[in-house]
């Protein structure tokens, strides 16, 4: 694959890029070094923007068949918890009524949809056959203090030491959810990397004991009025980006961005690297995280202009995972060699037409077949319309 006339995130100079196999090959200013090479598709993209592939850290799979549920602004997750399952109980039995596969298959197509090519699985480990996106669960999952028993006994568990534990920790605004912080930190024995996730109660100097955070700002905000003073985490431990699932967030991508640039205590670069770069590093993924020759070949393509957070997915042009093709606007689909295009699922998402890895709409009426209520946010098209 050849991707001619880019402009990679925060430059005016237009680049091309040739793709061989699943890796990036060549990045050159030059197009005629790749007119010669051999390549099935060749995409004249007119000053689009490339950005690495996303890195969602923060996602349960197959909690994404839910609507946000909440009824107020809670002091802390146990006690939104205790809440939801007394008064939604009905909506929370209907969706788990939906076989977890399917439930699975939606929140990788749900990623997909917002740019990420890489989603890390907070819980047991899920069983993932499709290649949509990458997904993480390479770490010790331990849910929360509260609702993770013997979780201390897990943590020093004796050689489990090579990989990160992650934990949902500090998620509350009151001062059990400091304390739970300081409980963590003080009963881990063996110094074990610990990736923290949400850490609203977390102050600096407790930001300190963890070898990384994954700030959920929208799924904060929605559940507790607040989320983690992530001007002050960053300067002593690392920060990625993570979208929590559709229970207590939007399904939207742009939504989580949006919240995260108006706390004003990131800019848009510093959000680039959370997304990127830095979720690279933490999680020991050294194949992505960046547009390079050599790396891994997990990229989207957005049009022209400086947009990115604002406008994902309705300008998103490709999502290209491991060297192939994941989605599509209209207008690259209108250019590609019709062998190419052939069973791809078409959608319509706030009028902007995409084609999809076929699944989506199969997927879509399954899962309706189950709950009629599920929320989908795209329009299935006919292949003709």
């Amino acid at each position: 694959m050849i991707l001619y006339d880019v402009c990679l995130y925060g430059l005016a100079d237009r680049k091309h890029i040739h793709i061989k196999g699943s890796v990036i090959q060549k990045i050159c200013s030059s197009r005629d070094e790749l007119d010669k090479l051999p390549a099935e598709i060749r995409l004249e993209l007119n000053g689009a923007t490339v950005l690495p592939g996303f890195i969602n850290s923060h996602d349960h799979l197959d909690f994404n068949s839910y609507p946000q549920l909440g009824n107020r602004i809670y002091a802390n997750y146990t006690e939104w918890g205790k809440d939801i399952h007394a008064v939604n109980a009905s909506i929370i039995n209907a969706v788990q009524k939906i076989p977890q596969a399917l439930r699975i298959q939606w929140g990788l197509y749900k990623n997909l949809l917002n740019g990420f090519t890489t989603v890390v699985n907070h819980g047991k480990k899920l069983p993932v056959n499709d290649k949509l996106v990458n997904v993480f669960q390479d770490c010790y999952p331990l849910h929360s203090p509260a609702f993770e028993k013997h979780w201390s006994l897990k943590l020093n568990y004796p050689f489990r030491y090579k990989k990160p534990f992650v934990m949902h920790i500090g998620e509350g605004t009151d001062t059990a959810a400091h304390a739970e912080v300081d409980a963590v930190r003080k009963r881990n024995y063996f110094n074990r990397k610990i990736v923290a996730v949400h850490g609203v109660a977390m102050d600096a100097v407790q930001a300190a004991a963890f070898e990384g955070l994954v700030w959920c700002p929208a799924s904060n905000y929605f559940l507790l009025g607040k989320t983690a003073a992530i001007d002050q985490l960053k300067q002593k431990t690392n920060i990625v980006f993570g979208t929590d699932s559709t229970l207590t967030s939007s399904w939207k991508a742009a939504a989580h961005f949006g919240a995260a640039l108006q706390s004003g205590m990131v800019n848009e670069k510093e959000l680039l690297d959370m997304l990127t770069a830095a979720p690279a590093r933490l999680w020991r993924m050294a194949d992505r995280g960046c547009i390079k020759e050599g790396m891994r070949a997990d990229i989207l393509i957005m049009k022209p202009g400086n947009h990115t957070f604002s406008k994902i997915p309705e300008e998103m042009q490709l999502v290209i995972n491991g060297g192939e093709i994941r989605t599509m606007s209209a207008k690259i689909f209108s250019t590609l060699k019709s062998a190419i295009k052939t069973g791809l699922d078409k959608i319509a998402i706030a009028g902007s037409i995409f084609f999809v890895k076929p699944g989506i709409i199969k997927l879509a009426k399954e899962i309706r077949s189950f709950y009629p209520d599920a929320y989908m946010p795209f329009e299935l098209l006919d292949e003709n319309k």
